[in-house]
This record gives C-alpha cells, structure tokens and sequence, in this order.
C-alpha cells in the first residue's frame, strides 16, 4: 500500500513539475502579437482606390447596398494605409540623436 501511495505521489509531482515548466516557458515565450507586422502602403492604397472604382460602378448598375459596402472596405483600407503611415513616422529616431 505504502508502494503505490508513493508512486501515485511521484508521479503526481513529476506531472506538476512538467506542467509548470511548460507553463512557464509559454508565459516568457513572445507573444505572436508583438511580432514586427510589416504594410504595404502602396499595395492598400492601389486596393482602397480599386475598390472605389469597384464602388462606383456598382452604384452605377444600381446596387446601392453592395456600392455602399465597396466603400466602407475602400476606407478601411485607406485608414490602415494612414496607421501604416503613422507608424513608419514615429518609429524613426529622431534626427538630433
């Protein structure tokens, strides 16, 4: 009896033991959010103004809802291109150091 309640209590400990190690390498582990993300402002702003033109064309055809649509991507677009933008600018050093 003394056998068995030693190995379920070694076996126990060793789990835990492993568990907090993995544990502990997944929390100093880099988060894939903090990864550098790289835009392409040109290739967002080619897209948001071919989905402009996307726009007015169906808005031509008289699809109001999908036109609509075109034009709410068009300017999602064009505000991650001006995020990209910012970012660029401010991550530069500055130019007295």
């Amino acid at each position: 009896m003394k056998t068995a309640r030693r190995a379920l209590t070694a076996a126990l400990a060793t789990t835990l033991l492993a568990g907090g190690v993995l544990l502990g390498q997944t929390v100093t582990a880099e988060p894939a959010a903090a990864a550098r993300m790289t835009c392409n402002i040109t290739q967002l702003k080619h897209d948001a103004h071919k989905e402009r033109e996307r726009a007015a064309q169906l808005k031509r055809l008289g699809a109001h809802t999908e036109a609509r649509r075109a034009l709410a991507r068009a300017d999602a677009l064009e505000k991650r291109a001006r995020q990209c933008q910012d970012a660029d600018n401010n991550s530069k050093p500055p130019l007295w150091k």
